[in-house]
């Protein structure tokens, strides 16, 4: 486990050199969700030519608003939710999951990563990360004691022994319900990016090497 503190006031000046310009982004119901924009922002200002498709959670709407992330993107902010009079040609999940270059999930309730690591599918979300070539990144969000369950160990552990797919390690933080330093926040996003991208060109590096 990583024993770093999240540091939020002083931002990564490092550029983003992604390979890929094309992130599909799922951001489910943390509190952390309420610091996207700011982060979103600064990720554009380290990488202008990324495009972002931002896709809310309900419980994620509570926290962020889908205007200001709709002004950030230049894209249309979609529900992680089945539309009940989508026609069979209205298939978001096949369009995210073709589209994206690099998927994360940020911030990752231990929730929405026990479906992820289940295999659920009850979301255009979920459906898209599972089906997606893209490299995918999670991202947790955690209240304290989460990120030394059994529970969130099971799902770390089936979700890293899928290839594509990697954990990104909360670092320690206040808790806003404890107000002490024992709440899991996930990584600045551009870090998480960073990281994912990074993980999956060794990936890639690795596999020519083996042909």
């Amino acid at each position: 486990m990583s024993e770093r503190r999240a540091e939020w006031s002083m931002p990564d000046v490092e550029r983003l050199a992604l390979h890929g310009d094309r992130l599909l982004l799922v951001v489910t119901g943390s509190i952390m969700a309420a610091h996207l924009p700011a982060q979103l922002a600064w990720v554009r200002v380290q990488q202008p030519s990324l495009e972002v498709q931002v896709v809310l959670t309900r419980s994620a709407a509570r926290f962020v608003s889908k205007e200001a992330l709709r002004m950030l993107t230049g894209r249309p902010v979609f529900d992680d939710t089945w539309e009940p009079d989508a026609d069979a040609s209205d298939a978001r999940h096949v369009e995210w999951s073709h589209w994206a270059e690099l998927a994360v999930v940020w911030p990752a309730t231990m929730h929405y990563t026990a479906r992820l690591a289940l295999g659920l599918a009850d979301s255009p979300g979920l459906l898209a990360l599972h089906c997606t070539s893209a490299p995918v990144g999670v991202a947790p969000a955690l209240p304290p004691g989460g990120w030394e369950s059994a529970a969130m160990a099971g799902h770390v552990a089936a979700l890293e022994a899928r290839p594509g797919i990697r954990v990104v390690p909360p670092e320690p933080g206040l808790s806003l319900t404890t107000r002490k330093m024992d709440g899991w926040l996930c990584p600045p996003l551009s870090s998480v990016l960073r990281e994912v991208d990074a993980w999956a060109a060794q990936d890639r590096e690795a596999a020519d090497e083996r042909l």
